[in-house]
């Protein structure tokens, strides 16, 4: 059994995007990771277009997500749900002035490549 406290939790920080490491192999799961993904309003809240080699699924807690999947954008708001498939091409934005933030779940050891072509693997919230 593992337990992460949301204030033990590891942050990671891109531009606009935020990642709050929860459960992943590093952490005590064996199968899954989680993290709490927050969006910063309008400036600077797109994440940068990627695909993932697993399904990833999205669960809003906070206030509004465009989530942006091989080009149809999906308005997500808080209790709202949706599964990504695998190597679909996928954007995450922001459209308003309230922070946003979501719980966002996929296979351990997923991969991510972004939409440049470059090969990130695993990033560092799910190690």
């Amino acid at each position: 059994m593992a337990i992460v406290r949301a204030t033990e939790s590891p942050r990671f920080d891109l531009p606009g995007v935020h990642f709050f490491g929860l459960l992943a192999p590093g952490r005590g799961s064996t199968e899954l990771c989680t993290w709490r993904l927050e969006v910063d309003p309008v400036a600077g809240a797109n994440g940068e277009p990627h695909q993932l080699d697993h399904e990833e699924v999205f669960v809003i807690l906070e206030g509004s997500l465009t989530i942006t999947i091989d080009g149809q954008a999906f308005d997500l708001g808080a209790g709202d749900a949706l599964a990504v498939p695998a190597r679909s091409l996928l954007s995450v934005a922001n459209r308003t002035s309230a922070k946003a933030s979501a719980l966002v779940c996929i296979q351990a050891g997923f991969r991510a490549t972004m939409a440049s072509g470059e090969e990130i693997g695993t990033p560092p919230w799910a190690v």
